[in-house]
């Protein structure tokens, strides 16, 4: 299927409106991850022609994802990767992690952007940065679509490596997101270090439950992030 390449759109309209100069797209992956990190990339492309066959990284295969993560890591002007761990999101909840990782890949940066565009409509990270969100950003907006291969590509290669300790859970091809095997390994083993202990699957694994995490409040909009087995997930 062919996909009507991303643009410089809203980062015309940031100069324009802003007088931003700077202008980084930032993405996340890992959000609905049962195990691992959640993984944000800011990306700073300037107004260059992308590099052919650009867009949302769930949109490309494997293969061409891998490649075209390797092409864009040396063609962006800058990138930078931040990460919460497991015990950050059951500690803090998805969207303070979210924020959390996301200031750090901003501050980690060689240059403080002028502004930030954020993929989809809700603003986790705030001020002191200039937000706009993007609805489907990782498709139509050049930074942001850099942003969403680079993350995906990184966070999976993070969680091949880790996953050797841990061979049962299949890390090397789910990421840690939810699947027949990563179920099977936790109904077995129970959750290793790299589990996020707050999430609801540990409701469905009574041998288990004994380790989930409460926090005293939760966040707004963050109940659809702990659902349960849905094997259909978007790795």
């Amino acid at each position: 299927m062919v996909h009507e390449p991303p643009t410089h759109t809203v980062e015309r309209s940031l100069r324009a409106t802003l007088g931003a100069k700077v202008i980084a797209g930032v993405d996340e992956v890992g959000r609905g991850a049962w195990a691992g990190p959640v993984t944000v990339c800011a990306a700073v492309t300037g107004l260059r022609r992308p590099p052919d066959g650009l867009t949302d990284s769930k949109l490309i295969t494997v293969k061409r994802r891998t490649e075209l993560a390797g092409v864009l890591t040396g063609w962006v002007n800058s990138f930078a990767l931040g990460h919460s761990s497991p015990e950050e999101i059951d500690g803090l909840g998805m969207t303070a992690a979210l924020r959390l990782a996301a200031t750090r890949a901003l501050d980690a940066l060689p240059v403080r952007p002028d502004a930030v565009i954020l993929d989809g409509k809700h603003d986790y990270l705030g001020g002191p940065w200039r937000v706009r969100t993007v609805i489907k950003g990782d498709r139509s907006c050049v930074a942001v679509a850099a942003a969403s291969v680079i993350a995906k590509v990184r966070r999976d290669a993070m969680m091949a490596e880790l996953g050797v300790d841990y061979a049962p859970f299949g890390f090397e091809d789910n990421a840690g997101y939810p699947s027949p095997v990563h179920r099977a390994a936790l109904e077995e083993l129970g959750p290793t270090p790299l589990h996020r202990l707050s999430w609801a699957y540990l409701d469905t694994l009574p041998r288990w439950q004994h380790l989930k995490k409460v926090r005293e409040t939760v966040e707004a909009g963050e109940s659809g992030e702990q659902l349960g087995f849905d094997f259909g997930a978007e790795l």
